[in-house]
C-alpha cells in the first residue's frame, strides 16, 4: 500500500527533452533522403524523360552530350533554385516566428515578399533586362526591411507594433504592384503577373550561384546568432542580466531573417506558405527549437518547395503554372487554421 501512495519523481526538463533531441538527427536524415529522391526525379523527368542513373550522371558531367546539356542547362538550375529558395524562406520564417513568439510571423506578414515584388515590377517598368530581376527583388525586400525598421522601432520594440507595421508595409507595396501591373501593356503585364506569383522557371546558374552564395553566408550568420536567440527566450530581464543587449540582438536576428527571405524572393519571386508552415511542421515533429531544428527547417523548406515545383510541372492538368500557385493553395487553409487557433487561445486566456 505504501508503494502505491508513494509520490513519483517528476521528470526533469533534460530528460523530457531527450526524445526530441534523438528525433532531430533521424528526421534530418529522412529529409536528406527525401531531398535526394526529389533531386533524382527533378533531373530525370520532363518533356524528354531520362533514366535516373543517366540523369544523375549528366548532373556531374558524365554521359552523352545531349543528356549533359538537358540536365545541366535546363533542369538542374531550376532544381537548385527551388532548394536554395526553400532553405532561405524556411530558416527566415523560423527565425521570425521564434523572435516574435507568434506563429503567424512570416516574411509575407512582415512585408518582405511585397517588397520583392515591388522591386521586380519597377525594374520591368523601367525596361531593364530580365537578368536584373533577382537584384531588383533583393533591393525591394531590403526596402521593406528599412521601412519596417524606421516605423517599427519608433518608441521601442514591441511585437504587436512590428507585426502591424509589417502588415501595413506588405499591403502598401502589394497595392503599388497591382496598380503598376494593370497599367502595363498586355505583354508586359503578363510577364509581371507570372513573376509576382513566384516561379523557378528559367533560372540560370549565374542567378543560382549568386543567390546561393549569399544565402549560405546568411545561414552561417543565423546559426551564429542562434545562441542570442536562445538567451532571448529566457525573457528580457533574464537576458539583460546575462549581459545581452536585447534590442540589438533582436535587430540582428530580424535583419538576418529578412535578408534570407529577400534573397529567396530574389531568386524565385514571392512564394507563400513555405516560411509560414515549415517551422510549425518541424516543431510538431522534432519538438522545442534548437540549432538542429533550425537546420532541419532549412532542409524541410527545400523539400517542400522542390516537391511543389514538381507537382506544378507534372501533376497538374494546366501546364506552365508557377510554383507559387501550388504553395499558395496549400497555404490558404493552413493560415485559416492558424488564425482560428490563435483566436481560440486568446478567448481562453480572456
Amino acid at each position: 500500500m505504501t508503494d502505491v501512495l508513494r509520490p513519483t519523481k517528476p521528470a526533469s526538463p533534460t530528460s523530457a527533452r531527450r526524445p526530441a533531441v534523438r528525433r532531430t538527427p533521424l528526421l534530418t536524415l529522412g529529409a536528406l533522403v527525401v531531398l535526394l529522391v526529389l533531386v533524382t526525379v527533378s533531373v530525370s523527368t520532363g518533356d524528354m524523360p531520362l533514366p535516373p542513373f543517366d540523369a544523375l550522371g549528366g548532373l556531374f558531367g558524365q554521359g552523352d552530350t545531349a543528356t549533359v546539356l538537358i540536365v545541366q542547362e535546363f533542369r538542374a538550375p531550376r532544381m537548385a533554385a527551388a532548394i536554395v529558395a526553400g532553405t532561405g524562406l524556411a530558416v527566415g520564417g523560423a527565425l521570425l516566428q521564434r523572435l516574435f513568439r507568434n506563429p503567424l510571423a512570416s516574411p509575407d506578414v512582415m512585408g518582405v515578399t511585397g517588397g520583392a515584388s515591388f522591386g521586380a515590377v519597377v525594374m520591368l517598368a523601367a525596361g531593364a533586362s530580365q537578368a536584373l530581376m533577382p537584384l531588383a527583388a533583393l533591393g525591394g525586400g531590403l526596402l521593406a526591411a528599412v521601412l519596417l525598421g524606421v516605423f517599427g522601432w519608433r518608441s521601442g520594440t514591441t511585437v504587436t507594433r512590428l507585426v502591424l507595421v509589417g502588415l501595413a508595409v506588405q499591403a502598401g507595396l502589394t497595392a503599388a504592384v497591382n496598380f503598376m501591373v494593370v497599367s502595363f501593356p498586355t505583354e508586359l503585364a503578363g510577364s509581371a503577373l507570372q513573376w509576382t506569383t513566384g516561379s523557378v522557371y528559367g533560372r540560370t546558374w549565374t542567378e543560382v550561384w549568386a543567390a546561393g552564395g549569399a544565402v549560405a553566408v546568411a545561414l552561417v550568420i543565423a546559426f551564429v546568432l542562434h545562441r542570442r536567440l536562445a538567451v532571448l527566450d529566457l525573457g528580457d530581464d533574464s537576458a539583460g542580466a546575462l549581459g545581452l543587449n536585447t534590442d540589438a540582438a533582436r535587430l540582428q536576428i530580424l535583419v538576418t531573417a529578412i535578408v534570407l527571405a529577400s534573397l529567396a524572393a530574389a531568386l524565385t519571386g514571392p512564394v507563400a506558405f513555405v516560411a509560414l508552415a515549415v517551422p510549425h511542421i518541424v516543431r510538431f515533429l522534432a519538438g522545442p527549437p534548437t540549432a538542429g531544428t533550425l537546420a532541419l527547417s532549412g532542409l524541410a523548406g527545400a523539400v517542400l518547395l522542390l516537391a511543389s515545383d514538381l507537382v506544378a510541372q507534372h501533376l497538374l492538368p494546366v501546364s506552365g503554372l508557377p510554383v507559387g500557385v501550388v504553395t499558395a493553395t496549400l497555404g490558404a487553409p493552413w493560415l485559416l487554421v492558424l488564425m482560428i487557433r490563435q483566436s481560440s487561445s486568446v478567448n481562453r486566456s480572456v
